[in-house]
């Protein structure tokens, strides 16, 4: 990925570069990023500094719970990685044998419905260091577990980036069978009173009458940069650091949702296409719902999903 650049105009306006830094205690950067984790990852934090118990003898730095309803492990180095993929590794491990406690926790902190409703298949680990060498991203793409590197920067005036230098996607594992239970009654309850459910049960696969529309809406999403495409059992999940856009599939109105992360309130609202979902409840995330029911309709929304890719 190209490397960030942060420029500020001087007094003679010529723009000259912001030369970043690294924090000079690691917590620095844990407790910052802890509290605007939402905004900045699309994870809800959850605990900082959890204990993994005598095997894996370790403490997670932040444990969180991403806009996915995915169990997320970070955790940080103030320098370069120094070993943090091993880390990774294990406290991905220790969350593998300790669902009944992460749930337990998910229950105390977010309440016991979002608890039900987290998705085992693919844990998530982020790791966030000031820099990343060539072997590691190597070493990411070679792992079967889900894995983000992100490079911090601080800059004066209290500026911090985050970059996304890799991303692996992983290999889900099966849904447990109560997991799947309840995935079956939320399917079935989501048809619209009909008892089908409203978006296809294998995750990801279109339905015939939207494969084409599908297919281009597709390449719409992905044609600014790399973008990750992870199909959930309710819709697909387009993300860069956090989502930019969520597709939900409904066959019987030959119709694509897509649920776009950009303010309505900066958008002139059109019936029958775009729609203000703030408070409404709505499979996946995102403030903007786009209605794509024709090539159209598709073009229309061309500026938006720019905007969302921007914004994510």
């Amino acid at each position: 990925m190209t490397d960030l650049k942060l420029f500020r105009l001087d007094a003679n306006g010529q723009d000259v570069e912001l030369r970043g830094s690294t924090v000079a205690l690691e917590v620095e950067l844990q407790r910052r990023i802890e509290a605007g984790m939402e905004s900045m990852l699309g994870i809800r934090f959850l605990a900082s500094e959890y204990p993994t118990g005598p095997w894996h003898r370790g403490r997670i730095d932040t444990l969180g719970l991403d806009e996915n309803n995915t169990p997320v492990v970070i955790e940080y180095k103030k320098g370069s990685d120094s070993g943090v993929l091993s880390q990774a590794v294990s406290y991905l491990s220790w969350l593998d044998s300790a669902h009944h406690e992460f749930e337990a926790l998910i229950k105390e902190r977010l309440g016991t419905e979002v608890a039900e409703s987290i998705d085992w298949r693919n844990p998530r680990m982020v790791c966030i260091a000031a820099s990343f060498s060539h072997h590691d991203r190597v070493a990411v793409q070679r792992l079967r577990e889900r894995m983000d590197l992100v490079r911090y920067r601080v800059f004066d005036g209290g500026l911090l980036s985050l970059l996304l230098i890799e991303s692996a996607p992983g290999s889900p594992s099966p849904a447990s069978a109560r997991r799947q239970r309840r995935e079956r009654e939320i399917a079935a309850g989501a048809g619209g009173g009909d008892g089908k459910p409203s978006v296809q049960a294998t995750p990801g696969a279109a339905p015939a009458c939207l494969q084409d529309l599908y297919a281009e809406l597709d390449e719409a999403l992905t044609v600014w940069g790399e973008v990750e495409v992870a199909p959930l059992l309710h819709y697909v999940a387009y993300r860069r650091m956090v989502n930019l856009a969520s597709v939900v599939f409904r066959p019987k109105h030959e119709v694509i949702l897509v649920y776009l992360r950009v303010d309505p309130d900066t958008v002139e609202l059109e019936e029958g296409f775009s729609r203000d979902m703030r408070g409404i409840g709505h499979l996946g995330t995102g403030d903007l719902e786009v209605r794509i029911a024709s090539a159209a309709d598709l073009e229309k929304a061309g500026p938006l999903i720019r905007r969302a890719f921007e914004a994510a």
